[in-house]
């Protein structure tokens, strides 16, 4: 029998399953985690054992997009089929946090990374791949998922000055933990594994070659992932990891190792973008006017922190930078939607017209 508490099943998913399990779709259903996603077909962990699953007919029909599939870390309802070890997915339970990301590419639509995250690893090497203005994105993307953002600097044992890169992202995350390690030395690794006790789960995100796949390891103190190193000419990564993988570690949490991410476009983070820039949040509450445009105004703290340097140039433009890049996905949807709704209404009228009613 498999403890699921393990994985991270808790009362407030108790609760819900007592509930749920009610439902007449649900009476041959028990719960399950997903610990591995692959084109629709994914692995689900329960308590009589760990089942290739597939969505039932009526899950696919009733999503209106990808937000309504399991996706790595979900609770399910899943169903065993008579006499295999596959199963069949009926319903998902509530999350408790989504992290995710806009879709690579020009199309307005969401990539979901992970869910029910307690904590996001962000990961970057200190060499060549460290990159404040990646960290802030990572940062507000952790912030707009509910989730805990803990920046991990790896590689620290080939690294001439590694407080040089923990004062740089202490300066950005502002509040958050920011621990060194290494995968070869062990260091910074005892300060990791005991926030993930206790059934808490925590993802990994980095570009390719950080030391993700060597970071799962360290802390789980096996080979469980293949691992390559970074190019020494360009500190560019190869990519490791294939798919999204949630893995049990031996202080009794899950850790979720994800491919290497180039390029990371935030999505839906309007309000998660003051947690991510607070020293910027709390300038502009200084301007002498509610209304500064920080620009020429009289009295902007915003303009005076960037004269006598107590605010970096790169960071506030950065921070408009990303400000611009969510108004216009925000128009972007709204646009789509709008678009959705209209192509509703015209399937609805022209059914209508193809079906009156019947005149008495």
């Amino acid at each position: 029998m498999t403890n699921l508490q393990t994985y991270g099943w808790n009362t407030i998913y108790e609760e819900d399953w007592k509930v749920r399990n009610t439902e007449p779709k649900l009476l041959n259903c028990v719960p399950g985690r997903i610990t591995l996603e692959h084109k629709r077909m994914y692995r689900v962990i329960t308590e009589t054992g760990e089942w290739l699953s597939v969505c039932s007919g009526a899950l696919q029909h009733e999503a209106v997009d990808r937000k309504d599939f399991p996706a790595i870390g979900d609770w399910v309802a899943v169903e065993k089929m008579p006499g295999e070890d596959r199963g069949i997915i009926h319903s998902l339970l509530p999350r408790t946090s989504i992290f995710s990301r806009k879709a690579a590419g020009t199309s307005i639509t969401e990539q979901i990374i992970a869910v029910n995250v307690d904590i996001v690893f962000l990961v970057m090497s200190m060499n060549q791949d460290f990159n404040e203005r990646r960290l802030e994105r990572y940062l507000v993307a952790t912030y707009d998922s509910g989730a805990t953002p803990v920046v991990v600097l790896t590689k620290s044992d080939v690294c001439e000055n590694p407080s040089t890169y923990v004062d740089a992202a202490k300066a950005i995350a502002l509040g958050a933990d920011v621990i060194a390690v290494s995968s070869v030395t062990g260091e910074g690794i005892d300060e990791l594994t005991p926030l993930i006790e206790n059934g808490k789960t925590a993802t990994l995100l980095g570009s390719s070659g950080v030391g993700k796949s060597s970071l799962t390891n360290s802390i789980c103190g096996t080979a469980t992932m293949a691992v390559q190193t970074i190019r020494e000419n360009d500190a560019k990564g190869r990519h490791t990891t294939t798919h999204r993988e949630l893995v049990v570690i031996p202080t009794g949490g899950v850790l979720i190792d994800t491919p290497g991410m180039r390029e990371f476009q935030l999505w839906e983070n309007n309000d998660s973008l003051e947690s991510g820039f607070k020293d910027i949040e709390s300038l502009m509450s200084l301007c002498k006017f509610n209304d500064c445009q920080h620009q020429n105004e009289p009295g902007c703290a915003i303009q005076q922190a960037l004269d006598d340097g107590t605010l970096p140039l790169e960071r506030y433009t950065s921070y408009k930078k990303l400000q611009k890049e969510l108004a216009y996905l925000n128009r972007k949807m709204d646009r789509a939607a709008q678009s959705a709704e209209r192509n509703k209404w015209k399937k609805v009228t022209k059914t209508m017209r193809k079906h009156p009613s019947k005149k008495k």
